[in-house]
């Protein structure tokens, strides 16, 4: 296996900091014209962790990553994996959320 680099180190480090399941983070990274991706896939029970509310935390740990990315000349960028078995409810369309009907 190859030796970890410093973006994937770190959201690693970060991740298992938040989480209350640790041993079940798990990091993948991959290279291409894009830049890098990092892959990452939490316990189920964490995902709320790991997202935050609005997405605040999911945010945060991408400006960190970017910085990261930056002072080692990379574009860094973060996909967070979909659990198996997610509870998660479909998104409303952007338009129709927020609107009452005009009945």
């Amino acid at each position: 296996m190859a030796a970890k680099t410093a973006d994937q180190e770190f959201l690693e480090y970060l991740v298992k900091s938040l989480v209350d399941h640790p041993d079940d983070v798990k990091v993948i990274r991959k290279v291409d014209e894009m830049g890098v991706l990092l892959s990452l896939k939490v316990h189920p029970m964490d995902m709320g962790q790991v997202v935050g509310r609005e997405g605040s935390t999911a945010k945060s740990i991408r400006s960190l990553l970017r910085i990261v990315g930056i002072k080692n000349n990379a574009r860094v960028n973060l996909k967070i994996e979909e659990p198996e078995g997610s509870t998660r409810a479909p998104r409303e369309p952007r338009e129709s959320r927020g609107r009452r009907s005009e009945e």
